[in-house]
């Protein structure tokens, strides 16, 4: 079971045409443990329901946590109550800050590009880079100024930096190759927004060198592993357990008793990590690098399953 911090709810509002601010304290006072650019927290809520949100703080301001909640409209109980019942004053448990969507320590000059609700990790990135004295391109696309979360304090914050993109106000879209070829050379590229967006980037950004690419996205871009018909070993333990057609890895290991931190299931959040000693994982989620699939050495087992016959994992 990952570690968890209590906290209040220091204030609530909307921001953006169905975006909400959630300001979070810690309780009993005290600053938060400090975290990387780009990190996300699960928040705990009713029902056992698990949802991860990006901290839009700069990592210097430690007390508090500040997230921002877009409603889904095919909410399954996250958004919406998040939206609905939430108010001052409430508690809520939150995991500690992971980061899969980190700043290059190196790079000379970034160019952040975010697609709606996708700007929470982006201006925290940014925020990041102001403090630290490094150059940057901020990209902002939104469906109008009314639908653009933290719009205000990006514009007095960064004005020189900010580049916005309204199609419903008749801005032309963004045109993500023209981005990337105007970019200094050696810049590296940071993208998070919805699907169509993270295509489109991904195919602006092809010829460019993996290292110098990083995105996050919110939803998963492959199904699940569940054609089974191979053993997981647990290397701690020496328990063997074979993984059937219809179900993952996590399935098995709760089958059998096996309890694994997890939270999203479709390979998005980091949650359920996992260790690999031996075997080849059949990797389907939206985290590791293409370098780090290969390597081979760490795996989803929420939603990746295996290409050999035996996988030794370190449980």
């Amino acid at each position: 079971m990952q570690d968890v911090i209590e906290t209040e709810v220091l204030s609530t509002r909307i921001i953006a045409h169905d975006v909400k601010l959630i300001e979070l304290g810690r309780i009993g006072g005290g600053p938060f443990p400090g975290f990387a650019a780009g990190a996300h927290v699960d928040v705990h809520l009713p029902g056992g329901l698990i949802r991860q949100y990006s901290l839009l703080n700069a990592p210097s301001s430690l007390d508090r946590y500040v997230i921002a909640v877009a409603r889904e409209a095919n909410s399954r109980g996250g958004s919406a109550f998040l939206h609905d019942a939430l108010v001052d004053g409430d508690r809520l448990t939150i995991g500690l800050p992971r980061c899969h969507f980190p700043l290059a320590g190196d790079s000379s000059h970034s160019i952040l590009i975010a697609g709606g609700i996708g700007i929470t990790p982006i201006w925290c990135m940014a925020q990041q880079l102001m403090e630290s004295g490094r150059s940057f391109q901020l990209h902002y696309a939104a469906r109008t100024r009314g639908h653009a979360a933290l719009l205000d304090r990006i514009a007095a914050g960064a004005p020189t930096a900010l580049n916005t993109y309204f199609n419903l106000e008749g801005d032309p879209l963004m045109d993500l190759p023209a981005i990337i070829a105007a970019a200094p050379e050696g810049s590296h590229f940071y993208c998070c927004g919805p699907m169509p967006l993270i295509e489109a980037y991904r195919a602006a950004c092809a010829r460019l060198p993996a290292e110098r690419v990083h995105l996050e996205q919110f939803a998963a871009t492959q199904a699940a592993a569940t054609d089974g018909g191979y053993t997981v070993e647990l290397a701690k333990t020496g328990i063997s357990i074979e993984v059937t057609a219809g179900e993952t890895i996590l399935d098995a290991l709760a089958r059998e008793g096996i309890a694994m931190s997890y939270s999203c299931r479709e390979g998005i959040c980091g949650s359920c990590e996992t260790a690999v000693i031996e075997g080849t994982p059949d990797h389907r989620d939206a985290i590791l690098t293409q370098a780090e699939r290969a390597e081979g050495r760490t795996m989803m087992i929420c939603c990746s399953g295996s290409l050999t016959s035996r996988l030794i994992l370190d449980i």
